[in-house]
């Protein structure tokens, strides 16, 4: 079994700079290629090469903005049954979690089936996320960067049904540029998604309308027990109750900024227990 994806760059011309389009191109596979083999393997490649057990396929071109069809395939019988186990749908949602996540953008709920997966490999999620910075999206963003194009990555359920795992243009192109800032806030916030294994989530900050991402400054196994469980109660006391009634914390964070100054995630520091 494959599984098939498109790449569409949203051109009037119908066509693209073909230094930067391959750029896109090669970003996306090695994007996939990293994502797919880690879901497979549980362990993030170091080296992609074209011998590889698990490599993207280019396929026809179609009419419309400039676009691309390519599949994963797997060259390994263990490997193609896992893949089968999973199935292309649950493939697919893991693939757009990690895209979204490595442009610090607030995903969808996983299923229980992909959630369970993503907890199988949680070791090495944060990896992953952090390989993918480094060229692939940068690459991937090579034609938004320079030509201002929009780049979608798409699931193909069939000819007539496409799903849209990514979106990149020159804001997420921003997001591989943000840096920490040695400033430390006092923010008063609501835990509203929380991974237990990792410490990455998101919350609410009091007053604000959206959820930023957050995360740790240590490796979150070696965070105190009572932190930990300061977060996740928040999280699940406040889950489902309206907002007049959910329970704030107050912890000390550090954010990571664009060059324009928004902040896409903070790093938290410490809390303040209540008197």
């Amino acid at each position: 079994m494959t599984i098939n994806l498109d790449i569409v760059i949203e051109t009037p011309e119908h066509s693209v700079d073909m230094k930067s389009g391959l750029d896109t191109l090669q970003g996306t596979s090695d994007a996939i290629r990293c994502i797919s083999e880690t879901i497979l393997t549980e362990k993030t490649p170091q080296r992609l090469t074209h011998k590889g057990k698990v490599r993207t396929t280019l396929k026809q071109s179609f009419k419309g903005s400039y676009g691309h069809v390519f599949s994963i395939d797997i060259f390994d019988g263990a490997l193609n049954r896992k893949f089968n186990r999973i199935g292309k749908e649950t493939f697919s949602e893991l693939i757009s979690y990690f895209l979204l996540e490595a442009l610090y953008i607030e995903t969808q709920q996983l299923s229980d089936k992909a959630q369970k997966i993503l907890d199988k490999i949680e070791d090495e999620s944060e990896q992953l996320i952090a390989q993918l910075r480094v060229s692939a999206l940068e690459n991937i963003h090579s034609i938004s960067t320079k030509f201002e194009h929009e780049v979608k990555i798409r699931f193909r359920r069939s000819r007539e049904s496409q799903v849209v795992l990514a979106k990149f243009n020159k804001e997420t192109a921003e997001v591989l540029q943000a840096i920490e800032s040695n400033e430390k806030f006092d923010l008063n916030v609501c835990i509203t998604r929380l991974n237990i294994n990792t410490g990455n989530g998101r919350f609410l900050i009091k007053d604000n309308n959206e959820t930023v991402a957050f995360g740790f400054g240590t490796e979150y196994k070696t965070i105190k027990l009572e932190a930990k469980k300061l977060f996740s109660e928040n999280l699940n006391h406040n889950n489902g109750l309206q907002d007049k009634d959910w329970i704030f914390l107050r912890v000390a964070a550090s954010p990571i900024k664009l060059r324009d100054g928004k902040i896409i995630k903070y790093i938290v520091r410490g809390f303040y227990r209540d008197k």
